[in-house]
């Protein structure tokens, strides 16, 4: 049974007509499926961070370390995930995240997780284009970075632009190619490792199944400091699986499209995350993994792959496009949602005759383009704190998902709902929630300890305070104006 909310923010039994039928003005057309939904959610989490800074990881916990570090991580996703789904099936309404709070716990609350999220997107479209553009010049060195950040800014603000069904298509496709690469990794490099490699050199030294797990420094060579700061880079590495409560209000059928799509990303992600980091630290000793390249490219060379290097730009450019493609399309929602809730212009929730919120589309883009602008005038300051924000913002909204299911349960129950009329229910409830915000909790004590990531705290509890701030003063304003 789907839950609405009322104009009292109580929680309603009512089930909605099903499916939902597309709305002829003035909502989001619900035109993305279960398989859109999976590649969403894939294109947020597969990126850059596992082509490129996966070697990172593995140097720093050591083999084993970093895949017990992932394992963490997984484990920490599919509590959040199913926090998710129970709320996703109960609200399905773009731009969730904040309506959930702001529901469950207190207006105050949405409107802070609204806008943190959108930051934690509007800076990452800045450095993905940039990203792509500095990875074009191994291809293109006389062209300017620039160029191509104008070109691949118009490629996804175009893409968005058409239709919620066209975006989805195109980041299916996007992820795809992802997903092939991860899978070449694990499958080609997992045969190598265990004897079977007739495209590699027959000079080539490969080491024994596991062999590299046993280091001469032990199992985790830099101690339990290094595993802990691998499970931080494990959290952020996971994040953007959340994407699919962001599109839930443009799926034609959330009740059942939802929980499938959490069930298979969650289980795809544990594959594929861990898959790929057992198979490159059994492949390339820790000290020396991703100290030069990409160790996706190292493991393909090393088995033989023609042209890996250019093959593994091209992916690493196609992730970085599917990244700043699932962003604008975020930062985009969240805008329509918060003007939807009165708590940004109403300007923003403007609809155009394909029924996107094209003036929260522009803003967003100007957003992601003033960070990119940003990074290159003001590195060291302003780009600082809007980088350090949005870290901190990614567990953050975790942990809103965490206590927004939390009460929203309570509520129910309170209320007299029937737990087993639910379409999509968290497990083990309160147990979930509780580990869930506790363990997302611990990683930013973690932050703390890491003084490379402790600019995160510096800058993210500030600016969650003047969030609540802006928001009571505007509210008491408001108040006082109309008496």
């Amino acid at each position: 049974m789907s839950i609405s909310a009322t104009p009292d923010n109580s929680p309603s039994t009512e089930r909605p007509p099903h499916p939902v039928p597309d709305p002829p003005n003035g909502e989001l057309r619900r035109s993305m499926g279960t398989r859109h939904l999976v590649m969403i959610a894939m294109g947020g989490v597969i990126g850059s961070g596992l082509f490129l800074s996966s070697g990172y990881t593995i140097s720093q916990a050591g083999p084993l370390g970093a895949v017990l570090s992932y394992l963490v991580g997984a484990f920490v996703v599919y509590l959040v995930m199913t926090c998710l789904g129970e709320l996703a099936v109960a609200y399905p309404v773009s731009g969730a995240f904040h309506i959930y709070a702001a529901r469950s716990i207190n207006p105050a609350t949405g409107f802070t997780t609204a806008w943190l999220y959108w930051l934690t997107w509007a800076v990452a479209l800045g450095s993905e284009f940039t990203a792509c553009g500095l990875l074009m010049q191994r291809w293109f060195p006389g062209v300017s970075v620039w160029i191509w950040c104008v070109v691949f800014a118009a490629v996804v603000f175009t893409v968005n632009a058409i239709s919620a069904r066209v975006f989805g298509e195109t980041e299916y496709w996007f992820s795809l190619i992802k997903v092939i690469a991860v899978l070449a990794l694990i499958v080609l490099g997992g045969a190598a490792v265990a004897g079977f490699r007739p495209l590699a050199d027959s000079h080539h030294a490969f080491p024994t199944l596991f062999q590299n797990f046993h280091t001469a420094d032990g199992l985790f060579p830099h101690g339990m400091s290094g595993i802990l700061v691998t499970v931080l880079a494990a959290f952020y590495a996971f994040s953007g699986s959340e994407l699919i409560g962001v599109a839930a209000g443009e799926t034609d059928d959330p009740t059942s499209a939802v929980p499938k799509a959490l069930r298979v990303t969650v289980f795809r992600l544990l594959v594929f995350f861990v898959g790929s980091i057992t198979v490159i630290a059994a492949m390339i000793p820790y000290h020396k993994v991703g100290l030069d390249e990409s160790p996706f490219v190292t493991v393909f060379s090393a088995i033989g792959i023609p042209y890996a290097a250019d093959i593994m730009n091209f992916v690493i450019i196609t992730a970085l496009l599917s990244a700043g493609n699932s962003g604008l399309y975020s930062c985009a929602r969240m805008l329509f949602s918060l003007a939807d809730e009165g708590h940004a212009p109403k300007a923003l929730r403007r609809l155009n005759k394909r029924q996107i919120p094209m003036t929260a589309l522009v803003v967003s883009m100007l957003g992601g383009l003033a960070s990119l602008l940003s990074s290159v005038v003001a590195a060291q300051t302003v780009y600082l704190v809007l980088v350090s924000i949005a870290g901190f913002a990614a567990v953050a909204v975790w942990m809103s998902i965490a206590a927004s299911q939390f009460f929203h349960r309570r509520a129910f129950l309170r209320d007299g709902g029937d737990v087993g009329s639910l379409a999509y229910r968290t497990p083990f409830y309160p147990v979930v929630p509780v580990a869930a915000f506790a363990l997302c909790l611990i990683s930013l004590v973690g932050v703390a300890m890491d003084p490379t990531q402790v600019a995160a705290l510096y800058f993210g509890i500030p600016f969650v305070a003047a969030c609540y701030l802006y928001f009571f003063l505007r509210r008491r304003f408001r108040t006082e104006t109309t008496r």
